[in-house]
């Protein structure tokens, strides 16, 4: 039985060169950076090198780059200490409605501590609009965060406009991009944003590391008290071997954007175009043209997208249903539900999230498997009898 993993969105493999790198750092080269003798110049030495080439996909001065645990502890440190910080100017703060639970967790934890909280909505691409964002902006908005990209549908949001229309009203703009870095090419000082979040792990480096770039000048609250770690703006000794790794998973992804972004983007045209014609009632999320290169998501009418993943692991083949995040808390997607898909029909979210090693024939092994998997489990689902019954094809 083939093995074909198609859930990189959950988790990628660390890349040989990252791996090796981190060795010497768990055991020969162990010291504390902030340490004043040869083991810690070692560990400072080995950290600024990574701090240089995670800004330099990003476009980024080192100085700009504050090291976090991962994603999720960067777009907090972003929402919580951006806001914070500027309280005295204001009490307001927009997110659009399919950012990550890290950024509108965030914001709501904010909104019960009195500040005052507006979700943009978006089309039925996911895309922001960029009018209803414009409605939304007041004197008193100390922040706007809306993602890059979103990872459950693919949709690339017009981050450029938004950041130059935060810029033009003097307001602090974040963009959450954690699925996009790597895969698609970022210059901060291009896009006029404030703040930006990455992550470790979707770059092929270790889990347990992620970055939060921040303009030089701008002023962030620190969400952990201790010591002068990343500037006194992120305490706690860092994760030297996990930074490491990203550092160097960084300068990969970097150097090797364009054939990468190539090679995952033949495969999810592939599977885009196969699938629907081999599925029935099968329909793409997200926008068909602006998306992710490995990103092709779907609903599946009739049944559960968890009954097709079951089924599916069954004949060695791993994809998600919505995001990893949610997937476990048997909700519905609140992606999908801004984005105007009905309950019953979102229940049947299924993301394939292409891979580095993911090669054409993965593609046929899913259209070879899938398609009598699903036909299966409609023969077992009322609402499919229903259907049919009513005189559907």
């Amino acid at each position: 039985m083939a093995r074909v993993y198609l859930d990189h969105y959950a988790a990628t493999p660390v890349l040989k060169e990252a791996r090796e790198a981190m060795l010497q750092f768990f055991s020969e080269d162990f010291g504390n950076p902030s340490s004043l003798h040869s083991w810690g110049d070692k560990a400072r030495e080995a950290l600024e090198e990574s701090r240089v080439k995670v800004a330099k996909l990003i476009g980024a001065q080192p100085d700009e780059i504050i090291f976090t645990s991962n994603g999720t502890e960067a777009n907090n440190l972003a929402i919580k200490g951006l806001t914070l910080g500027s309280r005295k100017k204001g009490k307001h703060i927009i997110v659009s409605a399919i950012e990550h639970f890290s950024v509108l967790h965030a914001a709501r934890t904010l909104e019960k501590s009195g500040f005052e909280l507006s979700i943009v909505p978006v089309d039925n691409f996911g895309m922001v609009d960029l009018e209803e964002l414009k409605k939304e902006i007041r004197d008193d908005t100390i922040l706007i965060s809306v993602m890059t990209a979103n990872g459950e549908v693919g949709t690339l949001q017009p981050v450029k406009e938004i950041a130059m229309l935060a810029l033009e009203q003097e307001i602090p703009f974040h963009t959450d991009a954690v699925a996009a870095a790597g895969y698609l090419p970022i210059d901060v000082n291009d896009w006029g944003v404030t703040a930006l979040s990455l992550s470790s792990d979707l770059l092929y480096g270790p889990k347990g590391a992620g970055a939060l770039y921040l303009r030089k000048g701008t002023r962030l609250m620190p969400l952990l008290d201790g010591g002068i770690q990343e500037g006194g703006r992120r305490s706690g000794t860092e994760n030297v071997p996990a930074l490491v790794g990203m550092g160097v998973a960084a300068e990969l992804a970097a150097n090797h954007m364009e054939e990468r972004v190539i090679h995952l983007r033949s495969l999810r045209d592939d599977l885009i175009r196969r699938l629907p014609e081999a599925v029935p009632h099968l329909q793409l999320t997200g926008h068909p043209e602006r998306r992710l290169s490995w990103n092709a998501s779907f609903v599946v009418r009739f049944i559960e997208g968890e009954g097709i993943l079951l089924f599916l692991d069954q004949q060695g083949i791993a994809i998600s249903s919505g995001s990893a995040c949610t997937s476990r808390a048997l909700k519905g997607s609140h992606v999908l539900e801004a984005m105007g898909i009905p309950p019953d029909i979102a229940q049947g979210s299924l993301l394939f999230s292409f891979g580095l090693d993911n090669k054409p024939e993965d593609v046929d092994y899913v259209l070879e498997v899938m398609p009598p998997i699903v036909e299966r489990l409609r023969q077992m689902s009322p609402l499919y009898a229903k259907f049919l019954k009513e005189g559907g094809e």
